[in-house]
Order: structure tokens, then C-alpha cells, then sequence
């Protein structure tokens, strides 16, 4: 399939709006209420694509397949928010090539690391569920497992590495996720 990557930051509304409705439908989806409703999608895509951030939709005839955001969250190191692929589009290698052109484009304009947080709200995960005030939490980590189609795993084949969670953040044992890559 070929497809084309393009800036959000300068496409038209039309391209806009499809970046709205697949946030809001895809999470929805995995029965995650980031941005419950499409104005609430309308208005993150119009945070992303404020021209001081990086954000990239992949195209296939005229449709969005998928889309991913940079933005800054130190000098040198860049959050990743949010990534997003249609779910009839996953599993086929889509999620990589964002990754890839985010990685490149980040590299372009001297970013030496991408950071991103990834929620495990449904308990997706060994982590869900911890009391982490009661076990170590270093440990929870280094024994991870993937039980129901978490985005950590992912992120992980792509190079990226966990450094942290941040316990409870959806909730009492909803931790966020957190990795890192540096980009080369």
C-alpha cells in the first residue's frame, strides 16, 4: 500500500476533521474516555496542530489511516501525543511508520529523545490493579506482562524503553506507563 505522511499542522480542515473523528472513535473503541466527544477530539487536534508542534497524518487515498503529535515537554526531549491508528488499519504496520516519520522529522529539527505515556485504564496489563504504595514498584515493572492488547508492547518493539509509571493516574491502580527512546 503506498501511502503518503503529511503535516496536520498546514492540511486543510477537511483532513482536520478526519484527524478528530478517528481520536474520538479509536479510543472510544478501547473504551478509554480521552475525548469522549468529537468537539472534545476538535478541540486536541486543534491543540496539536498548533505550529509550534510536530504532527503527522499518514494518507491513503485521501484517507487518514492514522496520525501522531509531538510536542515539547523539555529542551531536548518531546512528549508523543496522542497516536492514533484506525482500527481496521492496526496490526498492518501503520503505528511503525508514524513512529518512523516521527522519529525522522524529529531528528530534523533536533530533538534528542521522544517520551510518551500510555494509560492502562481497562487492565490491560500486570501493572493494573497495584497497590503501589505496598509492593516495588521497580519490580511490578521489570516483570510486566501484556494480558489484553495493551500499546505498551508496541512502543517497546519499536525501541522504546519503560522508565516509570506514575501509579493511579486514571484512578486507584490505573497506572500511566511511561517510555523513552532516544532518537538517532
Amino acid at each position: 500500500m503506498q501511502t503518503v505522511f503529511t503535516d496536520l499542522t498546514s492540511s486543510n480542515e477537511a483532513l482536520q476533521e478526519q484527524a478528530a473523528v478517528l481520536l474520538s472513535e479509536a479510543f472510544r473503541e478501547r473504551n478509554i474516555p480521552a475525548w469522549p466527544t468529537l468537539d472534545d477530539a476538535r478541540r486536541e487536534i486543534k491543540e496539536c496542530t498548533d505550529k509550534k508542534f510536530i504532527c503527522i497524518g499518514c494518507v491513503h487515498n485521501n484517507e487518514l489511516l492514522g496520525w501522531a503529535g509531538l510536542r515539547p515537554m523539555y529542551e531536548k526531549t518531546w512528549e508523543l501525543h496522542p497516536m492514533v491508528v484506525k482500527p481496521d488499519h492496526q496490526h498492518k504496520g501503520i503505528g511503525r511508520l508514524l513512529i518512523q516519520e516521527l522519529e525522522r522529522t524529529a531528528k530534523e529539527h533536533g530533538i534528542a529523545g521522544i517520551v510518551l505515556g500510555s494509560d492502562d485504564e481497562n487492565g490491560e496489563t500486570t501493572l493494573s490493579g497495584k497497590d503501589f504504595e505496598k509492593i516495588d514498584l521497580f519490580q511490578e515493572i521489570k516483570k510486566i506482562k501484556n494480558i489484553h492488547h495493551h500499546p505498551y508492547e508496541f512502543f517497546m518493539k519499536c525501541g522504546y524503553t519503560i522508565v516509570g509509571i506514575i501509579p493511579d493516574s486514571g484512578g486507584f491502580g490505573k497506572p500511566d506507563i511511561w517510555l523513552w527512546k532516544r532518537v538517532k
